[in-house]
């Protein structure tokens, strides 16, 4: 059992309760990115092509053809996009359309804002416990008095900056993880304007030439 929570002891010795909690603290983001990316690829987020693709055909006039493509799209937004195209233009439908969409957008963005906290926070943290260190540094340094052991400050010195390095090392993966998630959000809701805009046009009734034209050939 010792040697199990003898590395634990070492961490706690060389950074204090500020090095343990930024261990916790890493431990947690790392879940939460992982359980992220997790459900960014299930949903296929950043596969969209097959969507794209459904958008061009119904613009090209291939309603069915468009239909048939999102139906077999297993992205999170097929289904909204779906909706809009069996409902062909009614009234207000946009509005509805985006309305559906950010239903389905929020689940994704959920925990953005935990990460963003842990982005800005870590590092605060690694510095309110170099501040902790330098403190009980120079506090043993006026306790030696005249006999001062340069050896012995340095090292202090070098353990309280560990916490510093600590909070950069959780911050910057944070960060980029974060920026990452968000861009792929941002290319999810172009990818949804682009649509609406689209097939949320009235489908207009065939003229008499176009009738005529239709049953000609």
């Amino acid at each position: 059992m010792d040697s199990l929570f003898s590395p634990f002891l070492a961490l706690y010795e060389m950074g204090g309760p500020v090095l343990m909690l930024l261990l916790a603290v890493s431990i947690f983001t790392l879940t939460v990115i992982l359980l992220k990316g997790w459900q960014f690829r299930n949903a296929r987020v950043n596969k969209g092509q097959q969507i794209r693709q459904a958008i061009a055909s119904w613009d090209r006039g291939q309603h069915e053809k468009a239909l048939s493509e999102i139906e077999a799209s297993r992205h999170f937004l097929a289904p909204v996009i779906a909706l809009g195209m069996q409902e062909r233009g009614g009234v207000g439908l946009n509005k509805r359309l985006e309305s559906e969409a950010e239903q389905n957008l929020m689940p994704m963005e959920r925990g953005f804002r935990i990460l963003d906290m842990v982005a800005q926070l870590a590092p605060l943290l690694g510095l309110l416990g170099t501040v902790i260190g330098m403190i009980e540094a120079f506090q043993a340094l006026q306790d030696a008095g005249s006999q001062v052991d340069p050896a012995a400050l340095a090292g202090g010195i070098w353990v309280a900056l560990l916490t510093t390095a600590a909070g950069l090392t959780v911050a910057m993966p944070t960060s980029v993880a974060l920026s990452w998630f968000e861009a792929q959000m941002d290319d999810a809701r172009s990818l949804a304007d682009y649509a609406f805009s689209v097939i949320g046009r009235p489908v207009s009734a065939p003229t008499e030439v176009e009738e005529l034209a239709q049953h000609v050939a």
